[in-house]
């Protein structure tokens, strides 16, 4: 399993809008998909209230609880997770980075949005985890000075992803009716941006290193409460032993009877030495005064 993270500490960039629509075209591309809403206004759980379909499930997890998700999701064979993290340095963008194999940066052309780059992947990088740029919200002919720019910017900062992802009114449409841009209109130029986008992202995704850690980590917690479920095993045998030891103990009792015949047996042999001195010595003696 694999899990992908839109971060950036700045609203507005669209990540709740391109996690929705690559979500929707990594499924149809065969994926089994779970997206993880972190934002505390849970754009992409009104989103999914709005689908039909139930195939790309969403749910709002608190950043404690991220870990133990991520494992029981893999658990279930989802192959992807496509977390929704918050537009501001917070501790659910924190849990956002720690659990993705590659978290990725949106940014609009705007030197504003590339600022807040900047300070996004500083504290990615801090985490000694991956990342990609996305330029986002492009204007459509994307030949002008803002949009060369942004790429350079974005280029010199670290890997960016293709392709530049165009303003589009099917974006918000799509988001709007619950769906992914490639479900609204299947052979539209930001359906084909979408594919393009996931294709450029998986190949990041082969290129990276093993699955977070993080997953791992929270899973170790359940490999904790094993001695816990055995702690009451434990309990049962320290009581067996213990009642073991009582019945040793009462044991005993019963063989202080048997000691009772051995007092009544000590006066049966004092008697025997006392009904032996009048029958030997007393006979003798008066034998040899009859014979003088």
């Amino acid at each position: 399993m694999r899990t992908i993270a839109f971060v950036t500490q700045k609203g507005g960039a669209g990540k709740s809008t391109l996690a929705s629509s690559i979500a929707v075209a990594a499924r149809r591309a065969g994926e089994r998909v779970f997206i993880i809403d972190l934002d505390p206004l849970q754009s992409l759980v009104k989103w999914s209230q709005a689908r039909e379909a139930a195939d790309v499930p969403v749910e709002h997890v608190p950043p404690a609880k991220l870990g133990k998700a991520l494992a029981a999701l893999e658990k279930k064979g989802v192959t992807l997770v496509v977390i929704d993290a918050p537009g501001a340095d917070s501790e659910n963008s924190d849990a956002a980075i720690r659990a993705a194999d590659l978290c990725i940066i949106p940014a609009r052309p705007n030197v504003f949005d590339l600022w807040a780059s900047e300070l996004t992947r500083a504290s990615i990088k801090d985490k000694k985890k991956e990342y990609a740029f996305l330029l986002n919200q492009c204007p459509p002919a994307q030949q002008n000075s803002r949009v060369e720019q942004g790429v350079a910017t974005l280029q010199e900062m670290g890997a960016l992803l293709t392709p530049l992802i165009s303003s589009r009114v099917d974006y918000q449409e799509a988001a709007r009716l619950g769906l992914g841009v490639s479900e609204l209109h299947p052979d539209g130029v930001a359906a084909q941006e979408m594919r393009d986008l996931w294709a450029s992202i998986k190949k990041r995704l082969k290129k990276g290193a093993a699955p977070a850690k993080p997953v791992k980590a929270e899973a170790e917690p359940e490999a904790k409460a094993k001695p816990e479920t055995k702690a009451p095993a434990k309990a049962e045998a320290k009581a067996t032993v213990k009642a073991a030891k009582v019945i040793v103990k009462a044991e005993p009792k019963p063989e202080a009877k048997p000691e009772a015949p051995k007092e009544a047996a000590a006066p049966a042999a004092a008697e025997k030495p006392a009904a032996e001195k009048p029958a030997a010595k007393p006979q003798a003696k008066p034998a040899v005064k009859k014979a003088a």
